[in-house]
Order: C-alpha cells, then structure tokens, then sequence
C-alpha cells in the first residue's frame, strides 16, 4: 500500500509542477521555446530526459532479454548521435535565433513546401514515438497497479496530455529537471539489487545463454549490427524534441556542451538498462519479455523503494512523450496551420490550437500503442516517417549547404518510398531497417540531382517570437 501511495503523491506533483509553470504561458512562442534561457545543465538534463524513454528504456530491457546485448551495441548509437550533434551541428545554431521548430529551420532553404512537409512528417513521427512511451506507461500501470492494459494507459497518457499540453515546454523543461533525478537514480538502484538478488555477477553471467553474451549476436553478422547502429543513429538525430532543446538554449555554445552531456550519459544508461534485461533473464526466463524490467522492480525491492523506483520508470516514460506532444503540436502549428493561411488567427489562438493537437496526437499516440506490441518496434516505424524524408536537407540547411527545391522534393519522395518498399514489399533484407535504405537512398539523389537555380528564401520567422 505504501508503494501506491509514494507513486500516487509522484503522479499529483508531477501534474501540479506542469500546471503551476503553464500560467505564464500566452504565446505560442513561450510555448514552444520560453525564452531561450536555459544553461548547459538544464538541456543536458531535459534532452536526456526526453532522450531515455519507454522504449529506449523498457524497449532495450526487453530487446536484450531476447536477444542479448548487439542492443547495447545498437543503442549506444543514440550516444554517439548526439555527441555529433554537439560537436558538428549545435555551434552552428545561432544562425537560427529566431526559428521555434523544424520547419522554421527547413524553410529557410526549401521555403514554404520544406516547412509543410517537415511539419507533416514531424507530427507522425511525434505520434509514432509518443506511441512507444504510452505503450510502456500500460506496462506499467499495468504490472505495478494490476490495471487492465488499456486502463493504464488512458490513466497515464492523461496525466501526460494534461499538463503538457496546458503548459508546454515550460511544463516540460521543469517536470524533465525533476524526471531525470528520479530515473538518474532509480533505473541503477534496480541493477544493483537485481545482481545481489542473483547472487552476483558471475551467476548473472552462468545463468545466460552464451550468444546472448557475444556480438553480432541476434543480428547474425557485422552487417545487420552496423545497420542496427544506423537505424537509431538516423532514426534519432534532430528530431523534433531534441532540435527543440537547441533552440531554447541560451546559445549555441551551450546548447552543445548540454548535448555533449547527455550523449555521454546515455552510454552508460543504455548499458545499465540494457543489463536489466540479462539479470531478468537470469532470474526467471518464463517473464514476458516486455515486462524484463517492471517483474525485476517487483521482485527485488523492499517497500518504499520500489514505490520511489517506480515513480522513476514512470519519469522515464512521461519525461520523453511530454516532450514529443509538445514538439508535435508546435510543428502542426506553425508549419502546417501558419503556411496554409490563416492570417485572421490571433497569437492567442495559435496557443489555444496548440494545445488541441496536443490532445489529439496524445490519443492518436494511443492508437500506435495498441497495434505494435515492441516498444522498439513502435520506435523503427515512426523512424521511418522522419530519417528518409527530412534529416539529409535538414542537416544540410544548419551545416550551411543547401541544394534547390527539386533537390529536396526529389530526395524525400525516393527516400521514403525506398523505406516502404523496403520494409513492406522486400520484407526488409538482411534484418537492415528501411529507413537506413531509404536515408542513403534520399542523400544519394539529394547530392547527385543539378540543383536548379532558386531564389533566397526567408529565413527563419523573424515573426516567430
């Protein structure tokens, strides 16, 4: 009982923080970047927040439950993704001090259609992952409170929805301060009694089969690891929430140094999360696989612990999918509803529809999580919605190096169609993901097309503030 009550006291002051901070919020640009005010440890601890989700977290459990650790390997990709980003990409972000979303950026290149259709493919792709993080808060409920599957994710999908979409990123920054304390701690302190409970590492290791323990592992060769690798690498880079944390950066410098943070922390975290699932699989390989990590919370913490380390895993989840809502219903917004015309509509207005996606992709997030099982699987379709269409213009637009319209028209159409037909007409060959295909396929014909001539675009909304 006590459990219950730590974890229902967690839920109430999570809402009540969101809630409090929303009443400063009258702008659509206060909701999407506040005022571009946060130092190096503030993105560091929001983007990692945001960062090791439900599916990131949970999902990889449960992928090396199955199949061992080539998904540390696979994960670690995330890392290394965003100490790129620190490196190439965030120095280069003061040119867009005006920019509030993606397609501010993307607009600045591609004008009126690069906004559009970034915006389109940024909310499917918010939805998708949203999708994975509602799944797991299902799982969750549904181990640690004996709800139905379905009931606990409409009891924590609406905590979610609720103050994200009242407070927005304001909302989301300090719930994520205080999300990424509680998983920081929590997610270990359940390795560290799992091993004792076993009775130590090396029973750990006597207890799992040896190809759990070896690369590639499940992937069968080299090849399908590396392609694992990329998926995450061009499945996570500048998607929306974590373009987001460049833009409500002080600057760019310390939008970097916060970036850089969080890449070297999710290495470790990847592999402590990651190691769950071979000490679950040590202690009772009968344990649904998605469950890896909430039957080990269960079965090796005292009261009042668990209680506090369940709160952490629902941190985990809620600190990603409050950050994708609130990237989703800007990117609907302001590139999809402010381009296609609607001069009549006040800022006050923007901000109220804003926070109508935000409930609107919150249920349709829903749908996501009742048709895909994985929690990782749900992550690789909505990647495919994202990588293939928008990253190489993307990337290219902030390093400088722009082509013309046709160029990223003609990109986008072959990328993506080259991931669908990869994945569901080839039945993805050789275990590679098709938005890896569907990337290169998309850089490919985005480099090697002449670029026709065109005219400056404006850049990035001077109005946006």
């Amino acid at each position: 009982m006590i459990d219950l009550v730590i974890v229902a006291v967690y839920l109430v002051a999570i809402l009540a923080v969101g809630l409090y901070t929303s009443r400063n919020t009258k702008t659509m640009a206060e909701y999407a970047v506040v005022r571009r005010s946060y130092g190096a440890v503030v993105i560091f601890a929001t983007m990692s927040a945001s960062a090791m989700g439900g599916g990131y977290s949970m999902g990889n459990a449960e992928k090396v439950f199955l199949f061992g650790i080539a998904n540390i390997a696979g994960l670690w990709a995330v890392g290394v993704q965003q100490i790129f980003v620190a490196s190439v990409i965030a120095p280069r972000m003061d040119r867009f001090a005006n920019a509030i979303s993606v397609g501010d950026i993307m607009a600045t290149s591609y004008g009126t259609t690069g906004r559009i259709v970034s915006g389109v493919f940024a909310v499917v792709v918010c939805a998708g992952v949203v999708g994975a993080q509602v799944s797991a808060i299902g799982l969750v409920f549904n181990a640690f409170l004996g709800l139905d599957l379905t009931a606990g994710i409409l009891l924590g999908c609406g905590f979610v929805i609720l103050y994200t979409t009242v407070g927005g990123m304001r909302a989301v920054v300090v719930t994520d301060l205080f999300q990424f304390v509680v998983l920081a701690i929590g997610i270990p302190t359940v390795l560290i009694f799992g091993i004792v409970h076993v009775g130590g590492v090396a029973e750990v290791l006597a207890e799992i089969p040896d190809a759990h323990l070896t690369l590639p592992g499940s992937q069968d060769t080299w090849l399908g690891l590396a392609a694992l690798c990329l998926t995450f690498f061009l499945g996570e880079i500048l998607v929306p929430p974590y373009l987001q944390r460049l833009l409500i950066a002080r600057s760019a410098r310390h939008a970097a140094r916060g970036t850089l943070f969080a890449g070297l922390f999710a290495i470790p975290f990847t592999a402590v999360t990651g190691m769950i699932g071979l000490v679950t699989l040590a202690l009772d390989p009968a344990v649904s696989s998605n469950l890896a990590l909430p039957y080990l919370v269960v079965t090796v913490l005292p009261p009042v612990l668990m209680g506090l380390v369940v709160s952490g895993i629902i941190a985990v989840v809620m600190s990603s999918a409050d950050s994708y809502l609130n990237s989703a219903s800007i990117a609907f917004v302001n590139d999809i509803v402010r381009p296609l015309g609607d001069g009549n509509m006040s800022p006050r207005a923007h901000l109220v529809l804003a926070r109508l996606v935000t409930l609107t992709v919150g249920l349709l997030a829903i749908v996501f999580a009742l048709t895909i099982e994985s929690l990782i699987d749900i992550l690789f379709v909505a990647y495919t919605y994202w990588a293939p269409v928008v990253v190489v213009p993307l990337v290219a637009t902030v390093m400088g190096y722009p082509k013309s319209m046709r160029n990223f028209v003609a990109g986008a159409v072959v990328g993506f169609a080259t991931a669908m037909t990869w994945n569901e007409v080839l039945d993805m060959p050789f275990l590679i993901e098709g938005l890896v295909v569907g990337t290169l396929a998309n850089l490919l014909v985005f480099v090697l097309i002449p670029a026709a001539p065109q005219t400056n675009a404006a850049p990035g909304r001077p109005d946006a503030a």
